[in-house]
């Protein structure tokens, strides 16, 4: 199989979706029938490809995409130029690693688009107006012409047939993101200031669904009753978004500017060093896609405190302290961190699901179904068309 993998995003860091593409660039290079791997991405990712060690050679060529940074830019060189790319790279299918607008009759071979969450439906406040309008269109045509969809989770898959029709969900697999165990962790802290002190670890955007603001009113909560050491520090880990003003107003607000600390385009492996030093990872969530800190804090050995939601229960299983938010959401949300702290650290949960010798496996068997169906179609249409012919018989 020759397989493009679109990873061209509007982020020049590390987000969850480069993390969610690199990593499953590197489960497919793990498998003998991939002949070729071509992947693509923005002029301002092109540095990011050495740090997760996709390093062109034998299988593996990378792309840059002509394209600018704009929204607008990217849309139409996802719609206009991807289908000219896989045409000359003589591609068996296009994988999609995020929803991006589909060209469908453009393409010479099928399409797969990775479906991570249905936020412009769900919780629209992520974009704000009129943008949200933009995305649910963008998603809908994407999820609409692609020929299947690969759910991050049950949860996401869910969603998927609460918003969309049968003609859509029908095309869905569950084809979870790829969690590895970190192979070490860096000997120095990206916390250029940090001397010691005990920190409290959240990896999230700043955006409406990851809660940050609720987060720190917890936080603000347990220093001010004393039942956490005074010391101690939040550190919030994630790009920059719709909801930083309102988090750095209300960090002012709760006296916390000493205490907190964000962070944002940390490695992978500065990111390991949090999850390793942190004395618990916490996820306040109002709704999620998958939940990938959750994952890698459980790999690290760590204690999870998280909202009781569908995907981060299905993500942390039994080893997660759940709490259900409502009106009481920061005191319930500070004391679940307070037993949690009191409890001792887990040994690292590995789960094999997360694995990328089981998913490349899925990948596998997806990608095939799908080049042999688009085969069989494209086989058909030419015996039609040659039927067609016999019948109208010889031009005079």
């Amino acid at each position: 199989m020759k397989i493009l993998l679109s990873a061209a995003s509007f982020s020049s860091g590390i987000s969850g979706l480069q993390r969610h593409a690199f990593n499953a660039a590197h489960c497919l290079l793990e498998r003998p029938e991939i002949a070729a791997l071509h992947v693509v991405v923005a002029p301002w990712q092109a540095e990011l490809l050495p740090q997760v060690g996709l390093i062109p050679g034998g299988r593996l060529s990378t792309h840059i995409a002509e394209m600018g940074h704009s929204s607008l830019s990217r849309n139409w060189w996802h719609y206009r130029k991807l289908p000219q790319l896989a045409a000359a790279l003589d591609v068996d299918l296009v994988h999609f690693t995020f929803p991006m607008p589909v060209h469908a009759t453009a393409f010479p071979c099928p399409t797969v688009v990775t479906l991570h969450d249905m936020y412009p439906y769900e919780i629209p406040a992520n974009f704000g107006f009129p943008k949200f309008v933009f995305n649910r269109i963008t998603l809908r045509q994407c999820l609409a012409n692609a020929d299947a969809i690969a759910c991050v989770s049950r949860a996401t898959k869910r969603r998927l047939r609460e918003y969309m029709p049968e003609a859509v969900w029908a095309k869905a697999t569950r084809i979870y993101n790829c969690v590895e165990p970190a192979q070490r962790a860096p000997a120095t802290t990206p916390m250029a200031d940090w001397s010691g002190e005990q920190f409290l670890l959240c990896v999230a955007q700043h955006r409406r669904n990851k809660n940050v603001p609720l987060l720190l009113g917890s936080f603000a909560r347990l220093l001010r009753l004393g039942q956490i050491d005074s010391g101690s520090r939040l550190v919030v880990v994630g790009m920059t978004g719709p909801d930083t003003p309102r988090i750095v107003k209300l960090i002012a607000h709760l006296g916390l500017s000493k205490r907190v600390l964000l962070l944002e385009g940390l490695s992978d492996a500065e990111l390991q060093w949090c999850y390793t030093h942190c004395e618990a990872l916490l996820a306040p969530s109002i709704t999620e896609g998958f939940g990938l800190p959750v994952a890698e804090a459980l790999m690290a050995g760590g204690r999870v405190v998280c909202s009781d939601i569908a995907p981060l229960r299905e993500v942390g299983g039994e080893h997660c302290r759940y709490v259900a938010l409502g009106a009481d959401g920061e005191a319930l949300f500070a004391e679940a961190i307070r037993e949690a702290l009191r409890a001792p650290k887990r040994e690292p949960v590995v789960n094999l699901q997360f694995s990328r010798a089981v998913l490349a496996e899925q990948y596998i068997e997806l990608y095939g179904s799908l080049i042999a169906s688009f085969a069989a179609k494209r086989s058909a249409r030419r015996a039609e068309a040659v039927h067609a012919e016999t019948l109208e018989g010889p031009s005079l």
